[in-house]
């Protein structure tokens, strides 16, 4: 059942926090047990920051999601909201013409009560979706926001024995990945609805963060030229390509784009490419699923093949003629075991599928030596995953080495890209391909890189095709 937090804050507060609110976005209240019974149920929970007015009536300024609650103390929750968005434009709850007006008795009486409860309080499911029926109606100009915040709060789930639920598995973690390594929020792609057709690209049910007009019509005329295939070329083959853009307060640009050039049943296989188009570098991940059960793969002759073509990625690489170009090895491409279990299973948005990175020199070695062996003494059959190796890379480290440039091509041209991603979209890959630009110096990446705490959040999110 979904149920409302309404978390209330004084004008005061409010204006002494409203800048933090826009850059961190995020707010973390704490509040008293006796408040409410469902103080760490779990669920999908929308979030409501209201202004008290000081008693001059009451507003709505912010929405968001409650990515947990915790338990302080003996007498004390807390409840953290993130992300943390503003209405835009403060929304009056009180008076004739507010909101409260047009809620039906029992549920006003409910919905208001929460109010007033010692700062945070919560509703039911009705009165909440009361309240969402009145904003819809009453002030449309928050729909979009009401659809990217349901996004998230509605987790969708996905059934691994599905094609099409198994490959957009496979996409939303190559996603999640590309947003980690650009150092985006990691909640920028979470707000997901499943598209009506199961061929189409994961993209194409992602709903974007809304934003002011005119920041959208900037970024529309930053990112039509940022992709190194044009709609035509795309058209002309008859394949779907879904492109997001992110872009931060300095113009920093991440564009992704996914690709689904074949059905759900056709598909081999999802790829994660990586290009920072500044220092010309680029990683590939192709991701191989796990047996849910036994958590191992057996490697045919088709995984061989695969490393023969991943090889080939490899040799575009130039040698390091400078400092920035070293890189830790010649592996630009890694195997990615995805464990996903058997059983029905959430959209977790905030964290990336459990696995282990390989790079291909590595995934050879393992193929040659007895850890890989099959069951029988004299088996020719071999076989990767947990139990049978025994150093891998997990997630954090990998987006670590590709966020650093330590691991990657070098001097590879968009050019070089676009023929890659023609070849493995021929081959019947499902693609994510993301492109990052900017004007940062090496230097500046690093210091970007490795800064810690709760730095700027914002940034801005639009759908180019």
């Amino acid at each position: 059942m979904r149920m409302a937090y309404l978390l209330t804050l004084t004008s005061g507060e409010l204006a002494e926090n409203r800048s933090r609110f826009n850059i961190e976005r995020r707010f973390t209240q704490a509040y008293s047990k006796s408040v409410a019974k469902t103080g760490g149920a779990q669920g999908s929970r929308i979030a409501l920051v209201i202004n008290d007015g000081d008693g001059s009536g009451r507003h709505l300024e912010w929405l968001g999601v409650v990515l947990r609650t915790n338990t302080v103390g003996a007498v004390q929750y807390s409840v953290t909201v993130d992300p943390l968005l503003s209405c835009l434009e403060s929304i009056p709850l009180d008076g004739p013409s507010g909101l409260l007006s047009g809620f039906r008795e029992d549920l006003r009486r409910e919905f208001s009560s929460a109010i007033s409860v010692q700062s945070v309080g919560t509703c039911g499911q009705a009165a909440w979706e009361e309240c969402e029926r009145l904003l819809r109606a009453r002030h449309p100009q928050v729909a979009g926001l009401l659809d990217w915040v349901l996004g998230q709060a509605n987790q969708q789930s996905f059934d691994t024995r599905d094609p099409a639920d198994r490959s957009w598995q496979e996409q939303r973690d190559c996603a999640a990945c590309l947003v980690r390594i650009g150092g985006f929020p990691a909640l920028s792609l979470a707000a997901w609805k499943r598209p009506d057709e199961q061929d189409v690209p994961y993209l194409a049910g992602l709903i974007p963060q809304p934003v002011e007009h005119s920041m959208i019509e900037q970024d529309i005329t930053a990112a039509q030229h940022a992709f190194v295939m044009s709609d035509e070329w795309w058209r002309e083959r008859g394949t779907r390509c879904d492109i997001h853009v992110l872009t931060d307060a300095t113009g920093r640009r991440l564009e992704i784009a996914n690709i689904n050039a074949t059905s759900a049943e056709a598909r081999t296989g999802s790829d994660m490419i990586y290009y920072h188009e500044p220092t010309h570098s680029m990683v590939l991940v192709q991701y191989k699923r796990l047996d849910p059960v036994t958590r191992v793969m057996r490697a045919d002759r088709g995984f061989y093949d695969q490393l023969d073509r991943l090889e080939s990625v490899a040799g575009k690489s130039k040698k390091a003629a400078r400092p920035s170009d070293w890189r830790l090895g010649d592996d630009p491409c890694f195997v990615k075991l995805a464990y996903w279990p058997e059983s029905v299973s959430g959209n977790a948005v905030t964290q990336l599928t459990p696995g282990m990175y390989l790079p291909v020199s590595y995934v050879r070695m393992l193929l040659e030596d007895d850890c890989t062996r099959g069951v029988k003494a004299d088996s020719q059959a071999r076989i990767l995953g947990y139990g049978r190796v025994e150093r891998h890379l997990v997630g954090k480290q990998f987006v670590e080495l590709v966020k650093h440039g330590l691991v990657g091509t070098v001097g590879v041209t968009p050019e070089d890209l676009r023929d890659l991603v023609a070849e493995r979209s021929i081959d019947g890959q499902s693609l994510v391909v993301g492109v990052e630009n900017g004007d940062e110096t090496v230097h500046e990446r690093e210091e970007r890189n490795r800064k810690r705490g709760s730095g700027d959040r914002s940034y801005t999110h639009e759908v180019v095709r």
